[in-house]
């Protein structure tokens, strides 16, 4: 520790050369701020080279399908719903200038006016545009629903079965242009809509979205949560100019960090945008200690650099410790096989080691520089006893008298918590990252409870040989498997070339009651298909089947996008399969992006239930080092562990569901937790080791270092309630458990584990 003391005096001595060198290091990472790039793309939550990824990739460039977005058009209000000449012309009108947009993959839009129907007649099939342009009568309105309706691959996917709906699906080349697209499609739709409504969703525009309202809300809640911090700190020190030191620190932490990310070459994912928020309470925790003792020693001498040499002797040791502590909860995340994850792990942890060492050199050198003047009157003034020292006192006492109540009700609280725990159910959905009336949220809930889902995901069937997807045997199977998946609660719809076989078999026999089946050979499936490429765009069946038919591909629709249901399909598709075993040796895949959400969500669980482990047992060894006893190692774990447990188990008894900025948050948890208990138990120690008396130690540790641990806990839980108002559910999210965290481990390390160091202080070495 010599050296970080020496690092504190030149600091006091040469504070204009610091400062001089920390603004020009600033500027430099500042100047990365130039080359951000921002990624949203969920699939960038796996490795390029991940399994599913790759299948996921090569099905959409098989069967040449596309991320979209999908605008719903409702009619609630007219008895024939959207079949309305002037609907359906509003429709046509919109659709074709979509078409025109930057972006957009105009051959496969998906609309009435560019989607073939089936029909026949007299042993011919004709294959033509559900609706041509210029509607000009109901009949000729309700015709188009007629028609639509009769078609097995159309309904509940273009048309509503209600007939109030129909859907636009809308094909894009990247997903990071959807905002902008439906921006675009909004400004199209305001300019020819009539009375229906028109809605906008679908994942890639969701994630889209959240992206570009993250940054929003970054940039007011932030700030905002800064200042509340500054209000704080005001409050309890009095000195604009003083508390302006923290704030700096904070701000520096952030941009070197940030800036760090940035110009290593890393692009902005959800995760790494959370990163000022989660470095601004760390990085202030060591400030406001500092400025703790600072504020109540500097009455005695009125003298900065013997002051804050003195008060550096007494908090050295333990803020070192509790910024190793804290980076190593986050540096953990490595463990993760989630990049982003990784990468925000990574910079959070050089954020913190940087707020640490900023904090022990620029804050000296910060108040070395103010001018006398506004050092006057500064520091605690010994008037007696004041009611926070009374309260103190009192809880000091009360945790002393009453230890063994209180261990036994906190052991009760973790009893109870591990229940809540088992009731946790692990889940996400980015359309629930917004609040319950954002337009994309709307949208969602009115288009599935009209649709069979705006929500994909594929299941690709591959035999060993070309052709096999013309087999009965195997067409019979893909209808099975279809009847299947289709009666899994979340699903509404499943599409596959059996459909399209099947809906040739019935016009071609003139629509004859029982027409629609699979033929019983392979050539008539053959010939069914050859009149389809034939009378039709043949690209239209390869979104279906490729074109040597080796692969079949069904298109499964939910009406939920939660993690959950997906993988309810997924377990249940995979026992079906297991007790009916596909013909011709067939093997089956999953993709889509519905089905990519589970794949990284199941991999981020189990790696941070891995890194939480990890620097569980990492901060132990720390503890155990610090304190030079494994007990005492044990004993500083203590409010750690019980909030992390009741944390969890209030996301459990709430039914939130165990998503990202939950999981993210255990780090947290951990290295805040861990922060107040080092310095407790430091202070327990080094108070004990100079009288020897159990009675005078808790008394001399329930005034100065108590009260820097209350008003950290204070500082840190007020200052991000303004998150509960974010317009983003993970940025409420947030908000509150940081709040929830500072309290519980505040009151855990002020209450329990004086009491449980009273219980056990004749039997181990203080």
């Amino acid at each position: 520790m010599k050296i970080l003391h020496k690092i504190v005096e030149l600091s006091l001595d040469n504070p204009k050369k610091l400062l001089s060198i920390y603004g020009v290091i600033t500027l430099l990472f500042l100047a990365q701020f130039s080359k951000i790039t921002v990624d949203t793309d969920p699939e960038n939550m796996l490795f390029e080279k991940e399994p599913a990824r790759v299948i996921h990739d090569e099905m959409k460039k098989e069967f040449a399908l596309h991320d979209s977005i999908i605008v719903g058009v409702v009619d609630e209000s007219n008895t024939n719903g959207v079949f309305t000449p002037q609907t359906l012309n509003n429709i046509a009108a919109i659709s074709e200038e979509i078409m025109k947009i930057d972006g957009v993959i105009a051959r496969d839009l998906i609309s009435p006016t560019t989607t073939d129907d089936i029909r026949g007649g007299g042993g011919t099939l004709v294959i033509e545009p559900l609706m041509r342009k210029g509607v000009k009568d109901e009949q000729e309105a309700l015709a188009i629903r007629d028609a639509a309706l009769a078609n097995p691959v159309l309904k509940d996917m273009l048309i509503s079965a209600d007939g109030r709906a129909i859907a636009i699906a809308v094909p894009i080349k990247a997903k990071n242009q959807s905002y902008r697209i439906a921006t675009e499609i909004e400004k199209i739709v305001d300019k020819h809509k009539g009375s229906e409504d028109y809605h906008i969703t679908g994942l890639p525009v969701a994630e889209d979205t959240f992206g570009i309202e993250m940054f929003r809300q970054m940039a007011i809640s932030a700030p905002l949560a800064g200042l509340i911090i500054f209000l704080l700190m005001f409050f309890f020190f009095r000195r604009l100019s003083i508390i302006s030191a923290p704030m700096i620190v904070a701000m520096v932490s952030i941009i070197w960090a940030m800036g760090f990310l940035i110009g290593a070459g890393n692009t902005v994912h959800i995760m790494s945008s959370m990163i000022p928020i989660f470095l601004m309470p760390i990085a202030v925790v060591d400030s406001i200690h500092i400025l703790s003792e600072f504020y109540d020693d500097y009455g005695k001498t009125c003298e900065r650099k013997k002051t804050f040499l003195g008060v550096m002797d007494k908090l050295m040791t333990p803020m070192i410790y509790t910024s190793i502590t804290s980076s190593v909860g986050f540096i953990s995340l490595a463990l993760t096989p989630i990049p982003p994850v990784k990468v925000f792990g990574a910079f959070v942890a050089f954020g913190i080691m940087s707020a640490w060492f900023l904090t022990i050199t620029l804050i000296p050198a910060f108040i070395m520089l103010m001018p006398e003047r506004y050092m006057k009157g500064f520091g605690r003034q010994d008037t007696g006893p004041d009611r926070m020292t009374a309260i103190q006192e009192a809880l000091g006492h009360f945790s002393t008298k009453r230890s063994g109540l209180i261990v036994g009700l906190t052991l009760l609280v973790v009893i109870f918590s591990a229940y809540g725990i088992s009731l946790t159910v692990v889940n996400d959905n980015p359309v629930y990252w917004f609040n319950k009336d954002h337009r994309i949220r709307v949208a969602d809930k009115v288009l599935n409870s009209h649709f069979g889902g705006t929500y994909m995901a594929y299941l690709v069937l591959e035999g060993k040989e070309d052709g096999v997807m013309k087999s009965p045997e195997v067409m019979n199977y893909i209808e099975k498997l279809q009847d299947k998946i289709s009666s899994i609660e979340a699903v509404g719809k499943t599409t596959s070339i059996a459909d399209v076989v099947k809906k040739i078999g019935f016009e071609l026999r003139d629509q004859a009651k029982g027409s629609d089946v699979i033929p019983q050979s392979s050539e008539a499936v053959a010939q069914f298909l050859f009149l389809y490429e034939m009378s039709g765009d043949p690209d239209d069946l390869y979104h279906l089947v490729d074109p040597i038919y080796k692969k079949a591909n069904i298109w499964v629709h939910l009406k939920r996008g939660d993690n959950i249901d997906m993988k309810r399909v997924i377990e249940e598709t995979r026992t079906f399969m297991d007790e009916n075993k596909p013909p011709a040796g067939i093997k089956a895949d999953w993709a889509g992006l519905t089905y990519i959400n589970v794949i990284w969500q199941d991999k981020m669980v189990a790696g941070m239930l891995k890194a939480l482990i990890g620097s569980f047992v990492m901060v132990f060894f720390i503890m155990t080092a610090l304190f030079r006893s494994a007990i005492w190692g044990a004993i500083s774990m203590v409010p750690l562990t019980v909030t992390i447990t009741f944390i969890y188990g209030l996301v459990g008894f709430t039914g939130k569901s165990f998503d990202m900025p939950i999981a993210i948050l255990s780090a947290l948890t951990l290295g805040l937790s861990v922060d107040f208990a080092i310095h407790l138990v430091q202070r327990a120690r080094q108070i004990y080791s100079e009288n020897k008396d159990w009675d005078k130690t808790i008394d001399l540790l329930y005034e100065e270092p108590v009260r820097a641990i209350i008003r950290n806990a204070v500082v840190i839980a007020i200052g991000f309630t303004p998150l509960f108002l974010a317009s983003l559910v993970p940025y409420q999210t947030v908000g509150f458990f940081m709040a929830a965290i500072m309290a519980i481990s505040g009151f855990m390390t002020l209450a329990v584990l004086p009491a449980m160091m009273n219980m056990m202080k004749n039997r181990i070495k203080m």
